[in-house]
């Protein structure tokens, strides 16, 4: 994912008090940290968190690294996803997404870049889960808890079909709020993760850089300039930017 708009805007578009110190990010891996947007007693919130959901009742919180997405059509009664739907749901703000398609032939295909964002260019938001982890059961609780969360996915829409049979669920800003309510009825909800319109979303292909996560600056933009494979500067498969979705 990539989040390069100014905390200032972020904050208004989606009507925060925080005003976190957040770097710009063109590559954002998962278990990395994100920023999530909640519902408080007090209204919306900001806050950072794992990009990788760990159940209450893990024992080990690797597990989210498993857990960077949730099927949309599971989340009801899937274990680890089905009491954060039900209680604690997030928006995941962002300005695109990436995934990947092999090109080439043969035992080695390479693998091309794609950014998705919205045609204007302009923030949106995913929609997420997001839990505690306290720690393992009959250990010590940890203080403060553990922070993840998940992103939601569903089938995917007809602009996107070419990259994968999967999409993340893109919010329309006038359902921000239905997402975040906790009174929310589970029907309704369900019928908000649905694929995007598809005429809300473009797809442009990269250049390799961002296929590592090691690279994390605006070049991960840079359009693809040849078809040469990217030489590997650690063992295979090391920091390889995984399908997402």
């Amino acid at each position: 994912m990539l989040l390069t708009t100014p905390v200032s805007e972020v904050q208004r578009v989606f009507g925060v008090p925080e005003r976190p110190n957040l770097m710009p990010r063109w590559n954002i891996a998962p278990t990395q940290d994100i920023p999530v947007i909640r519902r408080e007693e007090d209204g919306r919130h900001l806050a950072m968190v794992r990009w990788g959901l760990v159940p209450p009742w893990a024992d080990d919180p690797a597990i989210g690294g498993r857990m960077i997405n949730a099927r949309g059509e599971s989340v009801t009664d899937k274990p680890a996803f089905r009491d954060a739907f039900r209680k604690r749901r997030c928006l995941v703000p962002l300005d695109g997404f990436y995934e990947w398609t092999s090109v080439g032939e043969g035992a080695k295909p390479r693998k091309q870049g794609h950014v998705i964002r919205r045609r204007d260019r302009g923030l949106f938001a995913l929609a997420g889960l997001w839990e505690r982890w306290r720690g393992p059961k009959g250990a010590p609780p940890l203080d403060p808890p553990l922070e993840t969360a998940t992103v939601v996915t569903t089938a995917t829409n007809a602009t996107l079909s070419f990259l994968h049979d999967r999409m993340p669920v893109v919010l329309d800003p006038a359902d921000w709020d239905t997402w975040l309510d906790p009174s929310t009825p589970l029907p309704v909800l369900e019928g908000l993760i649905r694929s995007a319109p598809e005429e809300w979303l473009d797809v442009v292909p990269v250049g390799p850089k961002v296929n590592s996560v090691r690279n994390d600056d605006c070049s991960c933009l840079d359009p693809p300039q040849d078809t040469a494979p990217v030489k590997a500067t650690g063992k295979p498969g090391d920091d390889d930017q995984p399908s997402l979705f």
